[in-house]
């Protein structure tokens, strides 16, 4: 990485810090502000939209997040023994510049660091084991692949750099009315190409081998998404970042991120399950009409509905993921968009580990390898193994090894009967699944990509997973629309859709 990359990222990260001061300062002749905005979904796309949303519309709105289960969404934890583990989105790229801002603002602090090797099951037997030597490591990656690992850090590295133009876009405040059109300004066309590709023919062209491709980076894209090298190049790319250095989490839990920002925007969270949307036209005091959205909702205190100038949906409108109706828009809007999420079982086991279903002669005292990856075998039952830590490291912890029990992490395309457990541990004494619909199936092309905005002023944040799914996707497609939503109730049409204003933002900087 260049000097010069460093200098603009860390120019980009200070500038982001200062983004909450930009929007009520920089327009003082703008027409009132909305009184009520509802958010729907309290996920980290949803707490992130109330955050920013806040900074758009100043504190005189108030802001409602209908949310019928915990904070957190898909950013969850589960106690086991005497501590918490996380369940959902583990791992936070050290390039997501608004979960660092976020974490700053809040002042949490990230999860202390435990060194972990990893290593690459077949089915049979493991293919690849770290070594505590980097020297070691390269010499076997480059005797097996040539420079194919080199190449794939340095073709993820170019694609990062684009992605991170958005946070130039952003910092300007700048907003983009579709998927394609941010995608656009990130990549420009190779980016739309990306997600109209998959993973695979992309890398083929660049001239990775085949070998490599079903060695290493399959197994990296089942852990991270569940799925083979035939997803999308986009999201496969993004991926492949979640393999870098330098991944960290929260301490205390992910989803401290998302309650911190409920409370640090001062929005109510209103524990209900929205069931249907309609467009609804009252008079004004002026003596015209005005178009409001009523939000029909149900609780533990029965049925209900309220009025909002502004409403974003911060949850899937997906078969199986919502039932929200829509009545009195035109053009209609679908209850649910073409696509499904696809199905991860995560299983968390407090138990001691059979290492012979691995296939290794290693003694269970002696092997402390951390992360088992595994290739794209037919009928593997699982698609990764992980011993994992607590969501706060006691001090003097270190991670027992694999001779002693230990929380251990399963993700597996469907549930673990009671054979396959037995299969993989000698004893356990808990046993915690979680089945998740935690991201699309990413099955390319893909044309139909749902819009962010459903109606003038009713916006669809979840739009951007059909590119990928990730904590800080969410969060750009948050920051996205707030933009989008205050440029649009302002008439800033100029603030909107800007896509060649990467190289003037540059010379800004």
């Amino acid at each position: 990485m260049s000097p010069r990359a460093l200098s603009l990222r860390t120019l980009l990260f200070l500038g982001l810090c200062q983004t909450g001061k930009r929007s009520l300062a920089s327009f003082p002749d703008l027409r009132d502000q909305p009184k009520r905005i509802a958010v729907v979904g309290a996920g980290i796309g949803g707490t992130a939209a109330t955050y920013f949303l806040r900074q758009e519309f100043g504190t005189a709105v108030k802001i409602d997040v209908f949310e019928p289960s915990d904070v957190g969404g898909r950013m969850a934890s589960v106690k086991i023994g005497d501590y918490e583990y996380e369940t959902g989105g583990s791992v936070i790229h050290p390039l997501n510049l608004h979960m660092k801002h976020f974490i700053d603002k809040l002042g949490i602090l990230q999860r202390k660091d435990v060194p972990s090797k990893m290593a690459i099951f077949d089915g049979k037997e493991l293919t690849f084991e770290e070594s505590d030597w980097f020297i070691i490591n390269f010499l076997r990656l480059l005797w097996r692949y040539g420079f194919n690992f080199l190449r794939m850090q340095m073709w993820v590295e170019s694609v990062l750099d684009k992605f991170m133009r958005i946070y130039q876009y952003q910092q300007f405040g700048y907003s983009f009315s579709s998927v394609e059109k941010l995608l656009h300004a990130m990549g420009g066309d190779s980016f739309l190409t990306l997600v109209n590709q998959t993973l695979e023919e992309a890398m083929l062209a660049e001239g990775f081998s085949q070998i490599f491709l079903n060695d290493i980076v399959a197994p990296i894209t089942r852990v991270n998404y569940g799925q083979s090298v035939r997803i999308n190049g986009f999201v496969g790319a993004v991926s492949l970042a979640g393999a870098d250095s330098g991944l960290w989490a929260v301490d205390g839990g992910n989803k401290r991120v998302c309650s911190g920002l409920l409370y640090h925007s001062k929005a109510e969270v209103i524990p209900a399950r929205v069931t249907a949307i309609s467009v609804k036209v009252r008079p004004t005091k002026s003596g015209t009409t005005a178009n409001y959205y009523e939000i029909n909702y149900v609780g533990d205190s029965g049925s209900a509905h309220s009025l909002y100038d502004i409403v974003i949906i911060a949850t899937p409108l997906h078969q199986g993921k919502s039932d929200i109706s829509f009545s009195g828009f035109s053009p209609p809007i679908p209850s649910h968009y073409p696509g499904r999420y696809h199905l991860t079982v995560s299983t968390l086991v407090h138990g001691l580990l059979n290492v012979s279903y691995l296939g290794t002669t290693e003694q269970a005292s002696e092997f402390v390898v951390s992360d088992v990856l595994t290739t794209d075998t037919k009928g593997s039952a699982i698609n990764s193994l992980s011993s994992i830590d607590p969501v706060h490291i006691p001090p003097g912890y270190k991670r027992p090894p694999a001779s002693q029990t230990k929380v251990w992490k399963v993700f597996s395309p469907q549930p673990l009967s009671q054979e396959q457990l037995r299969l993989m541990f000698l004893s356990w004494d808990s046993v915690s699944e979680t089945q998740w619909l935690a991201y699309p199936a990413y099955s390319p092309p893909h044309r139909r990509t749902p819009p962010f905005i459903l109606h003038d002023r009713l916006y669809y944040l979840n739009a951007v997973e059909w590119a990928a799914s990730a904590m800080e996707m969410s969060a750009i497609s948050a920051r996205n629309l707030a933009l989008l939503a205050h440029h649009r109730w302002h008439a800033q049409e100029a603030k909107i859709d800007q896509e060649d204003l990467h190289t003037r933002v540059r010379g800004e900087l």
